[in-house]
């Protein structure tokens, strides 16, 4: 896969996605490198160093990374995309540009489209069978199509590619802002149940849970002063700690080309979050009960975040070696403000915790609803069962008296139809005279 062209391609495939895969980006750490760094600038980029985009959660996941291989094979295509501008790509003015691909190309994306039809079709047959006696909402079934032109099913075209493009920057950028909005949740709902737990004991245990509360977040706040991201001092201790080089040797290029990890020439958000792993490891421990790895994560994507705002002037999502340099001429770069961690910030105010333990309670209250109207259903079956039940053994009992009957009659017994169940042998002509005589 040529490398510039994912790079530009991860402002629709990689923006944001990165909180699904957390073990993963700790993995990517900034690598340790023991070699001479005059050599970095001949560089060639190594398999081994190559960075797999990972799933973006959509559901159109693998069609839209199957339509980026397929472009990427055309070299007229692969030139526009390099020099278009963010605003270019999103506005569909590059989609036009599809119409001067090869005939190959075009129709690898054909057979992917008709691929991904049918799959939709099948998805949305099969919700359509578990609706049937439910209802169902054609709104939500036909928003499967919005990423492509399901009225022309067959061929792939200028209209796809804007769809494409479209549907995964929109549904990318909602990620966006609920992932911040879910982290805002979680904190509240550890607030809660801590305030929940605390009613239900004594003054004297509330007192010592208290005081265990408040002992966690001095421990918590004790830590190495943090680096700004992106600052010349944050920089700095990754090159002596991370890469092994003299801090008085530190080079801003030098840097960019190490920690370009698949050496294409820009710094994505994979290998910018990899830079604040030495920064969040003074504020977290797994070890430590008062720290919250789930913070460490939301920590980390504001530093990148950050970063990202103060570098990347085009808005692309990628750093290059120019955007770079210029940011660490700037006096935040040699001069920054402190930074604040998540522990040092009110993260939500009463009023938004009222407000969400009331959708809570409400919650709780038709759960509860639900509940008691499920448990009421269940003792009708039950008592529905039981009455069954009890006209069996009442038919049961007839039966047996009815047979008894018959038998004190000489009756033979019958079976459940009605039918003799003992049938006496019948007699040929020899036996008949035998008996006669």
């Amino acid at each position: 896969m040529t490398s510039s062209f994912q790079m530009r391609w991860k402002i629709i495939q990689l923006q944001y996605c990165f909180l699904l895969v957390p073990c993963m980006l700790t993995a990517l750490e900034a690598v340790p490198i023991d070699v001479d760094k005059t050599k970095v600038h001949n560089t060639e980029p190594v398999e081994s160093a190559r960075i797999d985009p990972p799933d973006t959660g959509l559901y159109y996941d693998e069609y839209l990374k199957q339509v980026i291989d397929v472009l990427e094979t055309d070299q007229h295509f692969r030139e526009k995309l390099q020099k278009a501008d963010i605003e270019e790509i999103r506005s569909g003015r590059l989609s036009k540009e599809l119409d001067l691909v090869s005939h190959h190309v075009r129709t690898k994306l054909d057979e992917l489209k008709r691929q991904e039809v049918a799959r939709l079709r099948m998805l949305i047959k099969a919700k359509l069978d578990s609706l049937q006696d439910t209802g169902m909402n054609h709104h939500l079934l036909l928003k499967q199509f919005e990423h492509l032109n399901h009225q022309n099913p067959d061929t792939f075209e200028s209209s796809d590619l804007d769809m494409l493009i479209k549907a995964a920057t929109a549904d990318l950028e909602q990620y966006d802002r609920t992932r911040h909005e879910e982290f805002k949740k979680y904190e509240m709902m550890k607030e809660h149940e801590r305030r929940e737990y605390l009613k239900t004991l004594n003054e004297e245990k509330r007192k010592e849970e208290e005081s265990k509360f408040e002992e966690m977040k001095r421990k918590h706040e004790n830590h190495p002063k943090v680096n700004h991201p992106g600052s010349k001092d944050q920089l700095k201790e990754v090159w002596e700690e991370a890469d092994g080089l003299d801090p008085n040797d530190f080079d801003p290029k030098t840097f960019f080309k190490l920690h370009d990890v698949n050496n294409d020439g820009f710094l994505d958000e994979q290998e910018l979050e990899a830079l604040f792993t030495r920064e969040l490891e003074k504020v977290y421990d797994p070890r430590n009960a008062e720290d919250d790895m789930i913070e460490m994560e939301e920590e980390r994507l504001r530093m990148r975040e950050h970063v990202m705002n103060e570098i990347d002037n085009n808005k692309d999502r990628l750093v290059t070696l120019e955007e770079f340099l210029r940011a660490t001429e700037k006096k935040e770069f040699l001069e920054p403000d402190s930074w604040e961690t998540l522990g040092q910030q009110q993260l939500f105010t009463e009023e938004e915790l009222k407000e969400y333990e009331s959708i809570i309670a409400m919650q709780e209250n038709e759960l509860k609803k639900r509940a008691d109207e499920l448990q009421k259903q269940k003792e009708e079956l039950q008592r529905q069962h039981d009455h069954l039940e009890a006209q069996k053994q009442e038919y049961q009992q007839a039966v047996q008296q009815l047979e008894h009957k018959k038998f004190q009659q000489g009756i033979a017994p019958s079976g459940p139809a009605g039918e003799l169940e003992f049938k006496p042998p019948i007699l040929n002509n020899q036996d008949t005279d035998k008996e006669s005589e």
